[in-house]
């Protein structure tokens, strides 16, 4: 298969990138070439700015796909309606068009698991999740409209090997492997859906070329833990104990504290009951994953990362000492 892929330097990309390359597809990789990064041999690189609909052309025009994934739609790259722009030049040209959403497109409700058929967010475009709910919107009113080949994948927190978002099992694996104190707002109580990139990427391409698929939206990540319990299981993964300190109320506004899935704005867990009635791989238990994960971590520089570390693209990190100032602040009441 002739697959591009939006977005493809980093994490979720990237992995997608390698697994179609091991599967035989002819890949290309669009992004705007600012990131470093090195792609398998035999991968086509094309530069495209998707914040301009006259790059965007230059760089697609009249090319044609077996597939299309997209994993760089979120409103940085791609909002201000070049969205829709992008959706129209593909129809017609591509045999699918896989688009990756997110769990933060719903409208929290306290009523879980959240199925496809839940309310979506009513936050701006601006925002990450409007932004998304906003897409979603576009391909599904495509499809309706003149039988646009789209689906829409919506996983929760993703984790696994590369993740370039520091403040999640990255700064949780330091803190437990250097005895650091380890702040939980909300009693640890916030529960999420937690995924394996590498199964996303699978179910992905399994949808790039399922027909049921298209003019759907499927859940993908279903597996989920209260970050109490997430933490509790990755320091058994680690082998220490987690030295942890709850965190009122009142210091949950000075940041960063805690990792962003901390946050009561994270707090849903999906059905994946759809992904499981259209057949797509069921995904691998969140232990046996996170053990993968830091197998992974171990091999890498990562064991050695400073205290205090901030993804470039994000804005998500973690800082040690403020960690550690504000745990003996809190055990010095």
């Amino acid at each position: 298969m002739k697959t591009l892929i939006l977005g493809g330097s980093t994490f979720v990309g990237r992995r997608m990138v390698d697994l179609l390359v091991r599967e035989g597809h002819d890949v290309a990789v669009l992004n705007r070439g600012r990131t470093a990064s090195s792609l398998p041999e035999g991968v086509q690189r094309i530069v495209g700015d998707r914040t301009s609909t006259e790059s965007m052309r230059e760089a697609l025009g009249g090319t044609e796909w077996d597939s299309v994934i997209d994993v760089s739609g979120f409103v940085m790259a791609a909002g201000g309606g070049q969205f829709e722009d992008l959706i129209a030049m593909l129809d017609g040209s591509v045999g699918a068009y896989v688009f990756v959403s997110s769990i933060m497109a719903y409208e929290p409700s306290g009523i879980m698991p959240w199925t496809e058929d839940s309310a979506t967010t009513s936050d701006p475009e601006t925002t990450y999740g409007g932004f998304k709910a906003h897409a979603e919107r576009a391909i599904l009113e495509r499809h309706a409209a003149t039988d646009f080949p789209g689906s829409v994948a919506r996983p929760a927190a993703i984790y696994g090997p590369a993740n370039n978002i520091h403040d999640m099992e990255t700064a949780m694996f330091l803190r437990l492997r250097r005895g650091l104190p380890i702040l939980v707002p909300h009693e640890g109580l916030v529960t999420t859906s937690y995924g394996h990139v590498d199964d996303l990427c699978l179910n992905l391409r399994e949808m790039s070329q399922l027909p049921a698929a298209r003019g759907e939206v499927v859940n993908i990540t279903g597996q989920g833990a209260s970050s109490l319990a997430w933490t509790l299981l990755l320091a058994d993964i680690v082998g220490a104990e987690a030295n942890i300190v709850n965190l009122p109320t009142g210091f949950t506004d000075r940041k960063p504290l805690f990792g962003h899935l901390f946050g009561v704005k994270h707090h849903g867990i999906l059905s994946v009951a759809k992904a499981a009635a259209l057949g797509l791989t069921v995904e691998r238990g969140i232990e046996q994953g996170y053990r993968e994960t830091y197998e992974w971590f171990c091999s890498t520089d990562l064991v050695d990362a400073p205290d205090q570390l901030s993804d470039p693209v994000w804005g998500a990190g973690y800082d040690f000492t403020l960690e550690s100032e504000v745990a003996g602040e809190l055990r010095g009441r």
